[in-house]
């Protein structure tokens, strides 16, 4: 079970790097959440960056490639897809 600290923290450096995150190329969301760890969810708190696809490094400028960690949070790129209204 995740701790309310973990998740305030998690929250607060989700909300000062949102824009930053949202710039980059491919990136459909930012939000609070559990990391996956090989398809399974796990109970580490992390940023979760929504792409539309996962692409290898070498296919991303150096602007574009999301940090493994923010400010001692982690951060887990998740690929969903376009997000559209319904």
């Amino acid at each position: 079970m995740a701790s309310s600290e973990a998740v305030a923290r998690a929250q607060a450096v989700k909300a000062k790097h949102e824009h930053e995150l949202m710039r980059k190329r491919n990136v459909v969301g930012v939000g609070v959440g559990f990391q996956k760890r090989a398809g399974q969810m796990t109970d580490v708190v992390c940023i979760v960056v929504s792409v539309r696809e996962k692409l290898p490094r070498d296919q991303l400028a150096a602007k574009d490639v999301i940090p493994a960690e923010l400010d001692g949070v982690p951060v887990d790129v998740q690929a969903t897809g376009a997000f559209r209204a319904l």
